[in-house]
C-alpha cells in the first residue's frame, strides 16, 4: 500500500510516495526550498509542486513544524510565518491540491510515529522521546508506544533561551560550532529533558542523524540510552503517510 507523505521544514519541503508495508519511500523524494517568508499560500504552492511532481491523486499526509490540533488547525508557527496560526491547513492544502484528502500532523510527531513503528523505537516500551534536530528541535513523546502529541520540547528554556536557539543543527551552523562544542550543548539539553521526563530511550533524528557518529559518542552523563533515528531525515515523510492512511 502506498500513501503520499510531505514533510514541511524550515529550509525545505520534501515528499514522496511511501510504501507502508516496508516503512520506506517508494520513489526517490522530491524537494523544493521552503519559501521565505513561509506564508500559508507560498508553502501550499511548494507542497503542490512536490505532489504534482509525482502526478499523485490519492490521500496526502503533511507534516507541519508547529502544534497541530484535530489533524488540521495550526496553533503555533515558530519557524514559519505567523500567518499560519489558526489556519485550517487541511482545508488550505486540500483546496490547493485539487480536493485531495489531506491529513496534517506535527512534524516531530510524524517522525516519532515512523521511528516507533519501523525504526529505532520499534518494540520499545516505557518512555521514549524522539528528537529531531534541524532548523529547530522537534519532539515526540511516547509512553508504552502511545503518542503524547504536540510536546514542543524544543522550546524548553535553556540558559535563558529556547533550547532550539542553542542546540538545533541550525544553531550549530549559525554559530560555526565544532562537533565537540555542539555536542556539549546537546548534552545539556538532553540532561534537562531527562530531568523532566526520565525516558528510557532518546532517538535522535533530523538531517544531522546521518552524522550521528560525529557527535553521539561525545555525549556523556545521560542515563537514558541514546540512538540515532533509523529512518533519518525520511522519518517525517513516512510518518505523515502513516497518519494519512488512518485519516486522523
Amino acid at each position: 500500500m502506498e500513501i503520499f507523505g510531505v514533510d514541511i521544514g524550515g529550509s525545505g519541503i520534501k515528499g514522496a510516495p511511501v510504501d507502508l508495508d516496508k516503512g520506506d519511500l517508494a520513489q526517490e523524494r522530491c524537494k523544493v526550498l521552503t519559501p521565505h517568508p513561509a506564508t500559508p499560500d507560498a508553502v501550499a504552492d511548494g507542497v503542490k509542486q512536490v505532489v504534482d511532481h509525482f502526478g499523485w491523486t490519492g490521500p496526502v499526509g503533511v507534516t507541519f513544524p508547529g502544534v497541530v490540533t484535530d489533524g488540521a488547525t495550526i496553533r503555533t508557527a515558530a519557524n514559519v510565518d505567523e500567518g499560519w496560526i489558526d489556519t485550517d491547513a487541511r482545508v488550505l492544502l486540500g483546496d490547493r491540491l485539487g480536493g485531495l484528502p489531506v491529513t496534517v500532523v506535527n512534524d516531530a510527531d510524524a517522525a516519532g510515529i515512523a521511528e516507533m513503528h519501523f525504526g529505532a523505537g520499534r518494540h520499545r516500551t516505557g518512555t521514549v522521546i524522539v528528537l529531531t534536530f534541524g532548523t529547530g528541535i522537534g519532539s515526540a513523546l511516547f509512553v508504552d508506544g502511545v503518542l503524547v502529541p504536540n510536546t514542543e520540547l524544543g522550546h524548553l528554556e535553556l540558559r535563558g533561551h529556547d533550547a532550539e536557539k542553542r542546540a538545533s543543527s541550525k544553531a550549530k551552523e549559525d554559530h560555526d560550532l565544532s562537533w565537540d562544542e555542539w555536542a556539549r550543548r546537546v548534552r545539556k539539553y538532553l540532561a534537562h529533558v531527562e530531568m523532566l521526563f526520565s525516558p528510557e530511550l532518546f532517538v535522535i533524528g533530523g538531517g544531522v542523524s546521518r552524522k550521528a557518529h560525529r557527535f553521539l559518542p561525545k555525549i556523556e552523563g545521560i542515563k537514558a540510552e541514546i540512538v540515532p533515528a533509523r529512518l533519518q531525515n525520511n522519518a517525517g515523510i513516512v510518518g505523515a503517510a502513516m497518519r494519512a492512511a488512518t485519516g486522523v
